[in-house]
């Protein structure tokens, strides 16, 4: 399975200790019921590069990645618009 259809089957949220960027967005995924698969840039370098990719060489965080798309610093809503748009079966029910 390639990378980007790996990333399709979930919505991936980068972030790192203490962000309070970062927190913002995930009480409001939270609220939402949006399921993440959490990877923290601090711990995991190849998490730190798949930010990168999509925050032109920085490691911009909260991204969200769903699929070949990146979201770098977005709003829940915005995420949540994303799934609607390209994976609305990662909605919560």
């Amino acid at each position: 399975m390639s990378t980007d259809a790996a990333r399709a089957d979930a919505v991936h949220y980068y972030w790192r200790p203490g962000c309070p960027f970062c927190s913002m967005l995930r009480r409001g995924l939270d609220r939402r019921g949006i399921v993440t698969v959490e990877h923290d840039i601090w711990k995991d370098p190849e998490a730190a590069a798949v930010v990168r990719s999509f925050a032109n060489g920085n490691e911009t965080v909260p991204t969200v990645v769903i699929g070949s798309t990146g979201l770098v610093n977005p709003s829940a809503r915005e995420v949540a618009e994303l799934l609607a748009a390209e994976a609305p079966h990662l909605l919560p029910s």
